[in-house]
């Protein structure tokens, strides 16, 4: 609706179809569907969203290569630092780190010792990257990402008081992985913390240790992950969810806005739902009666047809 001349649009969602007709774009890319009402040029696609995130990559100016180190970073002489790759100014590249080729290590980002930042991957600003943790190539690190923290392992012993458990694995994170904004990942306690090729996680998400989420799912902010859960490929995991720890979550799953997973999901397709909080116990109970609800609706209906008759 707001398009002039010389724009290229797009229509993806049924919701802006009203605007099409008075649209003053130089051309918009919609599907079949839509284009007999198109006033002006049109680029008719399957998935008009897909095809517009292409054409804005391509439309979208090019970054400048970076490469080198700035006087204000610090590089330990035990690190390994490819002559194509850049470390910004306040940047932080601990002993035995390695940065490979083409990779930005940004501004006041803190690569700490032994990690390993892949080809071509970028971490913007402010990024901490712990220990031993292992990142892909391609990756894209957004301001504030923390990778590599410990995870919350602690044991109460006869007295009540919390005793830290060491978190010794670390993390490992594939090709093609953006991270947003204060996004926390934790290392493993034993084994590691794994993301896999693909993965998007938006801003805030908090990932704790020894998670597993499969390639190419996509989970929105806000989203909290306990500690051992598993994720499949291709899920998409909507904002403000809540994923309990040591379930499974098979591949292609759709989990709406504020969902409370709290037992393993093994059959793909899209699954809500929440609950106000109440005592423990009788919580439980509501749960076991809100499982029963399409049978008991069943019986009451027989019933009431019975009577009727």
């Amino acid at each position: 609706q707001s398009a002039a001349h010389g724009d290229i649009s797009f229509l993806a969602n049924p919701h802006y179809k009203r605007y099409l007709a008075s649209t003053r774009a130089s051309a918009v890319i919609l599907s079949q569907s839509d284009a007999a009402d198109c006033p002006v040029p049109a680029l008719v696609v399957a998935n008009p969203y897909l095809v517009y995130a292409r054409v804005a990559d391509s439309l979208q100016p090019q970054r400048p290569n970076k490469r080198g180190v700035d006087k204000a970073a610090h590089v330990d002489p035990a690190a390994q630092v490819h002559a194509e790759a850049w470390i910004g100014p306040g940047a932080v590249v601990s002993a035995h780190a390695v940065v490979e080729r083409g990779a930005e290590v940004g501004p006041n980002c803190v690569v700490m010792e032994a990690a390993h930042i892949g080809e071509f991957s970028r971490l913007v600003a402010n990024v901490t990257v712990g220990e031993k943790v292992s990142i892909g190539q391609r990756a894209l690190l957004h301001p504030g990402a923390v990778i590599g923290a410990d995870g919350f392992g602690i044991a109460r012993d006869e007295n009540g008081v919390w005793v830290k458990v060491p978190q010794l694995g670390t993390v490992r994170i594939g090709n093609d992985v953006e991270i947003g904004a204060n996004t926390t990942v934790d290392r493993g306690a034993l084994e590691d913390t794994v993301i896999d090729d693909g993965v998007k996680l938006d801003n805030q998400i908090q990932v704790a240790h020894n998670v597993r989420i499969g390639a190419h799912t996509a989970i929105a902010g806000c989203t909290a992950i306990a500690g051992s859960a598993v994720i499949g490929k291709r899920c998409m995991i909507a904002g403000g969810a809540g994923i309990a720890g040591h379930i499974e979550i098979c591949d292609d799953v759709v989990v709406t806005a504020m969902t409370l997973v709290t037992h393993s999901i093994h059959t793909a397709g899209v699954y809500s739902g929440s609950m106000p909080m109440d005592e423990a116990a009788r919580w439980r109970r509501y749960s076991v009666r809100f499982r029963q609800l399409d049978e008991l609706a069943r019986r009451l209906a027989s019933i009431e047809k019975k009577l009727k008759d």
